[in-house]
């Protein structure tokens, strides 16, 4: 028998082990080379198709890393998605989203899953840019296979994004957002996404932070997709709106598309000022606004505010019109306010020059521009009433309670420190340039009725009316018994008409300072009446 090593079978063993052991290292290593290496093309590939796939759109991405040394961790950089041929055709030829970086985290093994399944999204310098309806909708539809998404992710998260409503119309500008965070969970194919979000809002300056669901993404019409959240609007600054001023805080719900969106809430500035008078008051509203996302146009329908103790409604319009601003048009309706809460916010004068018992209805509209809110602003088409008239103002109040008290023949009791009388008046009114310009003005009180014509300035330091005043007594009536009296007998049927004691031309001019009711007389005989009655 041949001499053979007792030990010479296991070595072969152990030896065509280490060979095989090796072989498969080295294959291990060989394999682990080209992974590292070409898992990238690949994988990028693959994000690319499903991209594309999703949004029906061409994609460009730029560097695409991939690292398996912890799990599939894969970064890019300058990805840009864009609208579907047929959109881009019509004119949306921008990315509808760009990407500057981003990263995320996957287990090996959800590479093999349908579809695959990311744990965590870091995206970074995100913009997404919605296209007009116009170019949408102009564009031919093709019939398009449906697809369901291939990548789906427990979280997205991404900072300093931005979006960007594209206007179709050429005379208004872009909405553009600033989104300084958003949380997506749960965002895969079929189903909305859970948000969470912070963003910047330009005018008035504040943040706002919103919770809601987003999507699914409507890759065909983008503006489309569904939207539905809560928000919070806090600190936000009304001084960056020239003219007016205050801190708003909001709160509110919203749902419908991102071109179209419902709105209700209520907002609060305890300390609501316009710079014509920076007298702060107290605003409240409660609000039904619909939203069209591509314009920015806002549409009140309607808001409930209470102004001070005032309570209001407006209707209306916000329109904005490119490189100029927002036209503002709403139609307001004061049913039983109260004057001085207005004429606080609004006239520098204080205390207010009058309380009364308020109704109104009026246009009011603000045009575009840089000036201040006071300048722009215009009130059309106002008619009001006034009831329960009282002076603040003694010497002004003394001066209607004589006023009364003559009209009623009663001149023994025309004197300063009489018993108040309550006034009321109804008119019409346009407000422009700081000034209160008042067509038609009936003015009753106990014992007369004055109809006049005048002009209001807003900071209070002049006005001036002219009318005429129609009196229960006669001329003769509204001075004391006497000589005077007896005279004046002769004159009183030259201001006896239309079945009034007398008719007589009036003038109420002067300052908040100094107020002047006198007898609009212009002939020598008029004004030596004038003197007589005196």
């Amino acid at each position: 028998m041949p001499n053979r090593k007792p030990n010479s079978l296991p070595r072969r063993i152990l030896m065509i082990v280490l060979v095989v052991v090796s072989l498969v290292a080295i294959a291990l290593a060989i394999t682990a080379y080209i992974v590292l290496h070409r898992a990238s093309p690949i994988l990028k590939g693959r994000v690319i198709q499903t991209l594309e796939t999703y949004f029906h759109g061409n994609v460009e991405l730029g560097t695409f890393e991939v690292s398996i040394l912890n799990g599939l961790d894969v970064s890019g950089t300058n990805l840009r998605i864009y609208a579907p041929d047929d959109v881009v055709a019509a004119g949306a030829t921008a990315p509808i989203i760009t990407v500057g970086n981003f990263a995320f985290h996957a287990d090996i093994r959800a590479l093999l899953e349908h579809p695959t399944r990311i744990h965590s999204v870091r995206v970074s310098g995100l913009e997404v840019r919605i296209p007009p309806r116009q170019q949408r909708n102009a564009a031919p539809r093709t019939e398009k296979k449906p697809h369901r998404i291939e990548i789906a992710a427990d979280e997205i998260e991404f900072t300093d994004s931005r979006l960007i409503i594209v206007n179709g119309n050429p005379n208004k500008p872009d909405k553009d957002f600033e989104l300084k965070h958003i949380l997506l969970k749960n965002f895969g194919p079929g189903s909305p996404s859970n948000y969470e979000a912070t963003l910047t809002n330009a005018i008035p300056k504040g943040e706002i932070h919103t919770t809601g669901t987003f999507g699914p993404w409507n890759a065909e019409s983008p503006g489309d997709s569904p939207v539905t959240g809560i928000y919070r609007f806090d600190h936000a600054d009304l001084n960056t709106i020239k003219g007016i001023g205050g801190i708003l805080n909001s709160t509110g719900k919203f749902s419908g598309q991102l071109n179209h969106i419902v709105a209700d809430g209520t907002a609060h500035v305890p300390d609501f000022t316009l710079d014509s008078a920076n007298h702060p008051m107290p605003l409240t509203t409660a609000f039904h606004v619909i939203v069209d996302g591509l314009t920015g146009d806002t549409y009140l329908q309607p808001v409930q505010a209470t102004l001070g103790r005032s309570n209001f409604t407006c209707t209306g319009s916000v329109v904005n019109i490119k490189g100029v601003g927002h036209t503002i048009d709403l139609d307001i309706h004061v049913p039983a306010g109260h004057l001085e809460d207005f004429l606080q916010l609004a006239v520098k004068t204080r205390p207010p020059v009058m309380t009364a018992t308020l109704g109104m209805n009026t246009h009011l509209h603000i045009r575009p521009g840089k000036d201040s809110v006071t300048h722009k602003l215009s009130l059309e088409k106002g008619t009001f009433s006034m009831s329960n008239i009282h002076f603040t103002n003694p010497k002004t109040q003394d001066k209607v309670d004589e006023l009364s008290a003559r009209a009623s023949a009663r001149p023994e009791d025309a004197h300063p420190g009489a018993d108040d009388v309550l006034s009321h008046m109804t008119g019409t009114f346009t407000l422009g340039a700081a000034k209160l310009t008042i067509p038609t003005l009936d003015y009753r009180l106990p014992g007369a009725t004055a109809h006049l014509t005048g002009v209001y300035s807003l900071d209070g330091e002049q006005f001036e009316f002219a009318g005429k005043v129609r009196t229960d007594a006669r001329v003769s009536q509204m001075i004391k018994p006497g000589w005077k009296s007896t005279l004046l007998k002769l004159a009183d049927p030259f201001f006896a008409k239309n079945g009034a004691g007398a008719e007589i031309p009036v003038k109420i001019s002067g300052t908040k300072e100094a107020p002047h009711f006198g007898l609009d007389f212009g002939s020598k005989t008029e004004k030596r009446l004038e003197g007589a009655k005196r």
